[in-house]
């Protein structure tokens, strides 16, 4: 059954989370060889992080302009999260403006390859994690919410759940911004590229229940129609998700609150008993 939710609450278990439990922030510096350079990426672990015990990890994707560590200086309540909820969050770098493809037209750019291929076997090797789609999830928010489901969709084998917060799931009706046609080319010259790589095209990929799914968007966000787009097709294609939209615009005040649900959903996931 689809849930079509409208939250405006504050999650208070956050409040009265104790303090004096601290998750460990680590910088983390990875080599692409699908693009011959290295990459930085925050990890975010446990305070109580153990070698003894294997944890979940969540991908969060950060949006255009910004670079791996936006998250954790602009939403203190992701290290939070991760004592709350036990498990590992891990914030790559997208070079700004990657939008997580694949470039057709620039070989440069290769950032689907690098966090499918080379990020998680990277902290597969150097964390104790679940190494396993069940154990695995990915969100993010605007270009990363995007990335994350296009992510998803195309490698679910590799993650059981994703999420989009104020996600440009619909690239198509923006052609001049954020620099995507230097990714794909032009719309004008290049239309599959574009009709191809936007995640609202993407739903043939999904069968039901096969990929858990918590999509979230303010109403005065300028995507904000492209979400209640993607909402509406996968109702019609009986598709299960999460679909939470309240008061609000492309901020950072928004994306702090939405990360709570983001993590909590996620959570939820890995503790399903049939997972």
């Amino acid at each position: 059954m689809i849930k079509h939710i409208v939250f405006s609450v504050f999650i208070s278990v956050l409040l009265s989370f104790n303090q004096a439990h601290a998750a460990r922030v680590d910088t983390v510096t990875t080599y692409s060889a699908a693009m011959k350079k290295n990459i930085k990426a925050v990890v975010v672990v446990p305070d109580n992080y153990s070698k003894d015990k294997i944890y979940p990890v969540v991908y969060l994707l950060h949006g255009a302009g910004d670079y791996y560590s936006g998250w954790i200086k602009k939403a203190p309540t992701v290290a939070i999260t991760a004592d709350l909820y036990q498990q590992i969050i891990v914030c790559p770098d997208g070079n700004s403006t990657s939008w997580y493809f694949d470039s057709p037209v620039n070989k440069d750019w290769k950032y689907e390859t690098y966090v499918t291929k080379e990020l998680i076997p990277f902290i597969d090797g150097h964390y104790q994690t679940i190494r396993d789609r069940k154990g695995r999830a990915i969100t993010g928010l605007s270009m990363g919410g995007h990335g994350a489901l296009y992510l998803a969709f195309k490698h679910q084998d590799l993650f059981g759940a994703a999420g989009s917060m104020s996600g440009g799931v619909d690239i198509r009706p923006f052609p001049k911004s954020w620099k995507i046609e230097q990714k794909l080319g032009s719309y004008a010259e290049y239309p599959e590229n574009w009709e191809k790589n936007t995640v609202i095209n993407m739903l043939h990929l999904l069968t039901p229940n096969a990929l858990s799914l918590i999509i979230d968007c303010g109403t005065e966000d300028f995507f904000y129609k492209v979400n209640v787009n993607l909402h509406d097709k996968l109702v019609e294609r009986n598709i299960p998700h999460d679909f939470i939209i309240r008061p609000g615009g492309h901020t950072w005040p928004y994306w702090e609150n939405a990360v709570k649900y983001q993590m909590m959903y996620m959570s939820l996931y890995f503790n399903k008993k049939e997972n």
